[in-house]
């Protein structure tokens, strides 16, 4: 994220922007963005009476109505627009229609009820929703909160969301970067874990300790393909997490068998338990992926389908050659124990890193390593991961699906 000039505070201002309603504090910008946020060195003053998590009207240089936007000026990124019209806008009401919205999308038109009981309810900007994610495990929501004007928030998204999920429990997290940087606190809870299906195939999601929300919903599509191409092969999972692939592959691809790589022992000991509950073996692997794969192609061992789904390598802008290096490692050792014939169904989560620069390091991995592929098709996050027009970093996920010959 660039950071040059955003630390520079706004400045405050007691003339209000002409026809300002006094409902909300206000905020008047040196320049409009490009998309559904701004950073500090957009701003031109503030209300004073404007406090950090506020909801605020904000105009541009000539005080025309620019929109309603979550104000936090601890942030680098100081407003997250909620809506560009301001015209009858009202907190309660703008949430209850962009979550009714929402679950709109992915019980009326997705029916993801059918097929899933765990599945993203909203998604960050994609739903017009900034800084809030919420997820549906059974009967849990998990809210993660990246703003602080989204955990000011907390209890009315709860009230609104009970009215389409009447009964559920709901957990709060937000990791403790983002609570530095946002500047609020969110005590912890006991949330415990919970048993969800999700195509035929039962997890347990750990919503206190887990990663993110506990679970990765976003590969349930994902899982499901590369179940069809794992048929009376051996299936390598790296970066496995709780099994997910690996399970998909034994459970539903008639895998012969499967290996789960996953770093984190809590992860690695909940894919085992996963494989008891599903009434399936699969060797879950303790170990770094790195070390692994070079081991692999020391004893001249293959798979038929290799998944690799790293966690996000690329974080910052600052990262961004060292994290494409490592994309670029794991790819060529990887393809290295890929049968011939065989599959590499490889990912990257980072926003930062685009498409054609993801493709370009795996045509390099796939040269360095002396293989050739066929892309057969791309993929990324699930319909209930949607992403806004004004916001191409969304599309955080990608997926390329190769054939290894």
């Amino acid at each position: 994220m660039e950071r040059t000039g955003d630390d520079a505070a706004p400045r405050k201002a007691a003339a209000p922007p002409q026809g300002h309603d006094a409902a909300l504090p206000w905020a008047r910008l040196r320049s409009a963005p490009a998309g559904p946020q701004a950073f500090k060195r957009m701003l031109a003053e503030v209300d004073p009476k404007a406090r950090p998590g506020d909801i605020v009207a904000v105009y541009d240089r000539s005080d025309a109505p620019y929109g309603a936007a979550l104000y936090n000026p601890r942030s680098l990124v100081a407003l997250r627009f909620l809506t560009r019209s301001l015209a009858g806008f009202e907190p309660d009401a703008f949430l209850k229609k962009m979550i009714g919205r929402a679950v709109e999308l992915r019980r009326g038109i997705l029916d993801l009820d059918r097929a899933t009981e765990a599945y993203r309810v909203v998604h960050d900007h994609g739903d017009g929703l900034p800084g809030l994610v919420v997820d549906r495990y059974a009967d849990r929501l998990v809210l993660e909160l990246y703003s602080l004007g989204m955990f000011r928030l907390a209890d009315r998204i709860e009230r609104a969301m009970q009215e389409h999920f009447p009964g559920c429990k709901t957990v709060r997290r937000a990791s403790e970067p983002v609570q530095r940087m946002e500047g609020f606190h969110l005590a912890p809870g006991s949330a415990g874990r919970v048993r969800v299906k999700e195509n035929g195939v039962i997890f347990e999601v750990d919503l206190e300790k887990g990663h993110k929300t506990g679970f990765f919903c976003d590969q349930r599509e994902n899982r499901l393909a590369a179940a069809a191409l794992s048929r009376g092969r051996r299936v390598l999972d790296l970066f496995s997490y709780t099994g997910g692939f690996g399970l998909y592959a034994m459970k539903l691809g008639a895998a012969e068998d499967a290996a789960c790589v996953e770093l984190d022992p809590d992860a690695s000991a909940q894919a085992r338990r996963n494989a008891n509950l599903n009434g399936v073996r699969l060797d879950a692997v303790c170990a770094d992926a790195f070390p692994y794969l070079r081991q692999m192609a020391a004893n001249q061992k293959s798979f038929g389908l290799v998944v690799l789904d790293p966690y996000k390598l690329i974080a910052t802008r600052e990262g961004f050659d060292l994290g494409r290096r490592k994309y670029m490692d794991l790819n060529r050792l990887a393809l290295a124990v890929v049968e011939e014939g065989g599959f590499l169904v490889t990912c990257s989560c980072s926003g930062l890193l685009q498409w054609p620069d993801f493709q370009q390091l795996v045509r390099s991995a796939a040269g360095s390593a002396g293989r050739r592929l066929q892309i057969l098709r791309r993929s990324g996050a699930g319909p209930d991961h949607p992403f806004a027009a004004d916001f191409p970093e969304g599309e955080y996920l990608k997926v390329l699906w190769c054939r290894v010959l």
